[in-house]
Parts: structure tokens; sequence; C-alpha cells
């Protein structure tokens, strides 16, 4: 079962040009820049790491990155907030609606993202994102999922809209553009965070709010989710799972659609987990 050894784990590159991954302090949490913040680092390569152990050794932080070195699949839960559903004009989904990233979509939670000419009309999605702790299949109704879950991080599921149209619907494709899935920038244990429903969601493109829901707006929540994934196949530790965005998307904006521009910065919160901020580059 997921045992996290941590609190607020966050992976990053060292003012010596070294790669570790740290502890950082809950006063730090909000912080709007943590280059040159001090944390404890922990020996390990991994948050799942079962030799993960925090030492007394300390670094300084100049740059933060994704909280994984790598994943082995991003999954994603579309329509699964209310009012999102209500937005779009589509019924409530009786099963959670599925779609996975490629591993290669992966960015960092300040890096800048470039946008390559063909992905047209793109969107965000703030999210909450479940971070797999150890390998599940077939879960019973009597098992619990959330044990599972080794904890949570902030995502943005950057989309093409244009693609998730085009010759029936291409939502793989239209996702996992590279770059379109900035993660962290903190990795919260399931200590920390015994209930995602009760977190708070807001977004802004240029300072503009755009989303503010509360997780607890979820179909799905965070235990049918797990569930549902590990119907039939393993879902393997190290696993993401996309949550699902709520209402006010570029997409459905009124008098929109306000899709994303050349030079757009956009920041996503949650309580508890603090932030992410990507400027978006388009390719001419």
């Amino acid at each position: 079962m997921a045992n996290p050894k941590f609190q607020r784990l966050i992976r990053f590159l060292s003012t010596s040009g070294e790669t570790h991954m740290g502890e950082l302090p809950e006063s730090h949490l909000w912080t709007q820049e943590l280059a040159g913040t001090e944390v404890l680092i922990y020996e390990g390569k991994s948050p799942w790491d079962e030799h993960l152990r925090l030492t007394d050794q300390r670094a300084v932080v100049k740059e933060v990155l994704s909280p994984f070195p790598e994943v082995p699949f991003i999954y994603g839960v579309g329509l699964n907030y209310r009012k999102h559903a209500e937005e779009s004009g589509d019924p409530i989904p009786t099963y959670p609606k599925t779609f996975v990233k490629y591993p290669d979509a992966m960015a960092g939670p300040f890096e800048d993202i470039y946008v390559h000419h063909s992905a047209k009309e793109v969107d965000y999605e703030g999210e909450l994102v479940v971070v797999i702790g150890e390998d599940v299949c077939n879960l019973s109704e009597q098992a619990d999922p959330m044990v599972y879950v080794l904890g949570y991080t902030i995502g943005n599921d950057v989309s093409s809209r244009w693609w998730q149209r085009a010759t029936g619907g291409q939502s793989n494709y239209a996702k996992s553009f590279e770059g379109f899935a900035p993660l962290g920038p903190v990795l919260v244990s399931s200590t920390v965070v015994p209930n995602p429903g009760a977190l708070t969601l807001r977004t802004w493109v240029n300072g503009e709010k755009r989303q503010e829901s509360g997780i607890d707006d979820l179909i799905f929540d965070v235990g049918a989710i797990v569930r549902f994934f590990s119907q039939g196949r393993t879902l393997r530790k190290g696993s993401v799972i996309m949550t699902g965005t709520p209402y006010g998307v570029g997409t459905f904006i009124k008098g929109g659609p306000k899709f994303l521009k050349d030079g757009d910065e956009v920041k996503i919160e949650i309580d508890q987990i603090g932030h992410i901020c990507n400027k978006f580059v388009f390719e001419p």
C-alpha cells in the first residue's frame, strides 16, 4: 500500500547544478518565487522510491522541476465536474470519460510551453492530479482505493480543441503535444491532504480569473476514478491521473471562445498544494 515518506516534496535543480528532491516547508508553499529557498534533501530517485529517506543535508533551489523524473502513464478524465458538463451542454456521464496523455507531454510547473503550429485552438484546463503509489489491479467494491494514492499535485491539461473535433475526435492527440501536461510544483502526501474534496481550484489567464471551484463538484471522486482505471488492467506505481477540469475553460466563455495566444500566462492554484504558472510561446 502507498506509504508516503514525505509531506511536501519538490524536485529541483540546485544552485550547484545537481537535481535533488527536497522537503518544502509549509511556510514556503505560497512563496511566489522558490528560487533561492534552502531545503532539506532526500536520498532516493523518485517519490515512490522504497529507499526514499530525508537526510540532514541541504541545497538551495535554482529551478523547480516537475515532481517526477518520469511517469509510466498520464491518465485523464473528461467532463468530470458537474458545472463543466452543464456549460458544455453534455449529459452527466454514466462512467468516467477517459483518455491518456503521452509521458512526453509532461512539463515543469514554471516552464515555458512551446506550442507547435499544428496545435490549433489551444485551451487551458486546471486540474487536481492524483499520484499512484503502488500497483493496483481489479479493485473490489469492498477495497479502499484511497490507500493506493501517494499524494496530489497540480496539472494543466492543455488541449487543442481543433484536434478534439477533427475526424470525429482525437482527444489523445489533442492533449499530448510536448509540454501539454505541466505538473507541480509540490507533491503533497495523502496524509497531509486526507480529503481532496475539501480543496478549491482556481485558474487565471494573464491575471484574469477564469476558473474557481471546489473539488467536491467532481462527478467521479478520486476513489471512484482509481477504482475505474484499475478494472482489467494494472494501474502502475508512479502513474498520474488528471481528474478533470471545472467550468470556465476558454472554449465556453460567453462572448468567446477565448483560446490561448502567444505570450499568455496561465496560473493554476489549489489549496495546500501551491500554484503552477506557465507562459505559452506559439511557434509562428
